[in-house]
């Protein structure tokens, strides 16, 4: 079974393609593997204010440029104190233009902890949140949804995963996401909650 992973980010390819390999008989496809160029449009393919709707979009309008089964995700970081922002606007949360990958990343992570000012570390709790979905295996989409909880830091620890990761601290473990293993990670994250649900929907499809 192939399915294609709509999305332009090489940490979420990577991180995605460890998560479902263990679903046997599943070969997960990237844009770049077949050749699907970067349009403009999909700068617009996440206009919507719930993680499920812009994950729809995305895996519709990869579906239907492709033809291939298509699973794309949408996820963020909901942070209480801040009513629950950035919430979908998690890419795009620091009133920047023009930055991508790491730049961006870091505007976001300033722009976090300047909104959280200096807030108490046990009022600074979160959660990541992932949304999954698959589009073109069957006639009804199939979804995941995973969420992890943590503690925002006033500064960055550890030097691995991206995003949010540096600051976004796991109480049990006393380590940020970035600390992590990947592996470890994976077990703990949301995206690896949800897409795990997929993995195990798919290798229960007879298709």
């Amino acid at each position: 079974m192939e399915l294609l992973l709509a999305t332009r980010s090489i940490h979420k390819v990577r991180e995605i393609r460890e998560i479902l390999s263990a679903t046997s008989g599943l070969t997960v496809l990237d844009l770049d593997e077949i050749g699907l160029k970067w349009h403009d449009e999909e700068e617009a393919l996440e206009p919507f204010h719930t993680f499920e709707e812009n994950a729809h979009s995305k895996a519709e309008y990869f579906h239907a440029k492709t033809g291939l089964p298509t699973v794309a995700d949408d996820s963020g970081l909901e942070v209480d104190a801040l009513g629950g922002a950035p919430g979908v606007r998690s890419k795009r949360f620091a009133p920047v233009e023009g930055l991508s990958g790491d730049m961006l990343d870091q505007a976001n992570n300033d722009y976090l902890v300047e909104q959280l000012g200096s807030l108490e570390l046990e009022k600074r709790t979160a959660q990541y949140v992932c949304v999954a979905v698959v589009l073109g295996l069957t006639d009804q989409m199939i979804v995941g949804r995973g969420q992890a909880k943590g503690l925002i830091l006033a500064e960055p620890c550890g030097n691995g995963g991206f995003g949010y990761d540096p600051y976004f601290f796991e109480p049990n473990l006393e380590m940020t996401f970035a600390e992590l293993h990947p592996d470890q990670k994976n077990e703990l994250s949301h995206r690896g909650k949800a897409f795990r649900t997929l993995g195990g929907i798919l290798a229960e499809m007879e298709i």
